[in-house]
């Protein structure tokens, strides 16, 4: 056949209609704006051969790194493929994050090829932390090309595009999160119907919306995804939101026909997030490839401007909670030697359990003593003196009725000096607290754990000032970082679409009078200037109910610091 050249990797039985090539053999244009007309028209859409000479040609025109691997490198890397006998059990780097390679319709033996230049796509960028839709991509590729090397060119070049205000694919963390942040951002504002509809259903709003580039690059039928591929190529990374939209609309209209007009209930979110997925892959029974391209571009007033300051805005945002990688539990003992292991608030046992909830990457450090009253005595001056210069720090507190809590917190105590003598909240989404006796239990930053909790957060006047016992929500008062001028996430702030980030993100607090732990309509900890009063309620930073008796006496009080293991 004429696309054999082309098709070698295809299994063109799955391939229905596409298989047979009509309309233009040629494409006589270079104006970009011509061409941002053919692909929307899906000029070259019945053309096998045609399709795959025009993506070589947009993907060769890509701005990229002075040093961009080549065709040439992967033949060097790869060596003779065809004298090589192949594994077909290649697994896929860690950065994708367990996405899956859609076969859409390769041959079987194909997956393997594609799997073998995404392998050697990870190691020439080495700076690639995140990609989840990689798979999908090459997959996609790989159904266009001559062979392998020629794959990895164009896979390549993607990846190292450096055009200025272009991105093609997300490539850490913090740019795939602050996507899925954003595409609420757009949800919000472009499809409110479906995006209410999907508060309402689903318990965790961020989890559903974290798959939004999957929906499009992976569960999208090949028919569907390639007219995606036709426009992307073209116009970049605004096409990915523009379908993944469309899609949301469809799906809400497709829930709104299957209930009935009923309300639904809220359920778990991973069961919203399989239904949408069902949903997708089966949408070319009612949606064609051109009517989802409709849908699309039918959404006025969306800019790739509008995208990239979202974007920006809401990495910085994830930034400044501290929020930058993502988090893999492994399970990490902490090596306590309980021989020389001594704490008079904790076990040896029950430390390895606190240390158990901290980030991963502490979790090898030794707890190490700064600060105890039994030593240091009962004094907020020397609290701060013997634990600033160490980040981060563990609060452990015994009341006089034997209850047992604390904190992990994520920012040097020092900190607190940049609000002068107002109480000014500081720290990142790491912190948390706790209680141990009389039962277990953890309280982590709201927006990790109840995202659906922070709609109902109030707003409170920023002129209010904290009350001397932190007896109040009046400590929804103190001083809050200065936010950049220009902030323009009105939709999503941090991490939840209806979160009200002033009172959610009170972390910690201290100055010459007391120390506090959570804000936002009380307190979960304060502490006196003496080290021997303290307050306890709820508040609305870490959701939590009150670690000890609402009003207590501190028994004692210690600060651990954490000392690299590596480093003694």
């Amino acid at each position: 056949m004429a696309e054999e050249d082309y098709g070698s990797f295809v299994d063109w039985n799955q391939m229905g209609e596409l298989a047979k090539s009509s309309g233009p053999t040629k494409v006589d244009c270079k104006d970009l704006k011509e061409f941002k007309q053919m692909a929307r028209q899906g000029y070259w859409a019945k053309n096998h051969k045609l399709r795959a000479q025009v993506y070589q040609q947009l993907i060769k025109a890509i701005p990229c790194r002075t040093v961009t691997p080549d065709a040439e490198v992967y033949r060097d890397i790869m060596g003779n493929a065809a004298t090589k006998k192949r594994s077909s059990h290649i697994q896929l780097p860690e950065f994708v994050d367990g996405s899956p390679l859609p076969r859409y319709c390769l041959k079987t033996e194909a997956v393997t090829s594609a799997h073998q230049i995404i392998n050697c796509v990870s190691g020439q960028f080495p700076d690639i932390s995140h990609c989840p839709s990689l798979p999908a991509v090459t997959s996609l590729l790989l159904h266009f090309s001559v062979d392998e090397a020629q794959c990895f060119e164009h896979v390549s070049r993607i990846l190292a595009c450096n055009e200025p205000g272009k991105r093609l694919l997300d490539q850490t963390f913090l740019a795939y999160e602050s996507s899925c942040m954003t595409f609420g951002d757009l949800a919000n504002r472009y499809c409110t119907a479906a995006h209410k509809m999907i508060v309402a259903t689903a318990q965790d709003v961020l989890e559903v919306y974290s798959d939004w580039q999957r929906w499009v690059l992976g569960d999208l039928p090949f028919s569907h995804v390639v007219r995606f591929l036709d426009i992307y190529l073209v116009e970049g990374y605004k096409v990915l939101f523009r379908v993944a939209l469309a899609l949301l609309k469809f799906y809400r209209k497709h829930k709104a026909g299957a209930q009935g007009g009923q309300g639904s209930q809220q359920q778990d979110s991973s069961k919203v997030k399989d239904d949408i997925q069902a949903f997708v892959k089966g949408i070319a029974s009612t949606v064609t490839p051109e009517k989802l391209l409709e849908k699309a571009f039918s959404i006025r007033m969306f800019s790739r401007k509008e995208i990239t300051l979202l974007q920006l805005t809401n990495e910085k945002s994830l930034q400044q909670k501290g929020i930058t990688v993502k988090q893999k539990r492994r399970n990490v003992q902490l090596a306590l030697n309980p021989d020389t292991f001594s704490s008079e608030i904790v076990s040896a046992k029950e430390m390895r359990d606190i240390w158990s909830w901290i980030p991963e990457r502490f979790a090898l450090c030794q707890p190490q003593l700064l600060f105890t009253t039994s030593t240091h005595g009962c004094s907020l001056n020397r609290f701060y003196s013997h634990c600033e210069g160490y980040e981060p720090t563990l609060l452990l507190i015994r009341t006089t009725d034997g209850d047992v809590c604390g904190a992990f917190l994520s920012t040097d105590w020092e900190e607190r000096k940049r609000g002068g003598n107002k109480l000014s909240f500081f720290g990142t989404g790491e912190c948390f607290v706790f209680r141990l006796k009389p039962e277990m239990e953890r309280y982590e930053w709201v927006v990790i754990r109840h995202p659906e909790l922070a709609s109902s957060v109030k707003t409170q006047d920023p002129e209010e000032t904290a009350s001397p016992e932190g007896q109040n929500s009046d400590n929804n008062g103190l001083q809050q970082p200065e936010k950049p001028a220009g902030e323009l996430s009105p939709f999503l702030s941090a991490r939840h679409f209806n979160l009200n980030s002033k009172n959610t993100s009170m972390f910690m607090a201290g100055n010459f009078d007391s120390i506090i732990v959570g804000g936002g309509d009380g307190n979960a900890l304060y502490i006196d200037s003496e080290l021997n009063h303290g307050r306890a309620g709820r508040c609305a930073t870490f959701d939590n109910p009150p670690l000890c008796a609402e009003s207590f006496q501190v028994a004692l009080l210690e600060v651990w610091g954490f000392q690299d293991a590596m480093a003694s």
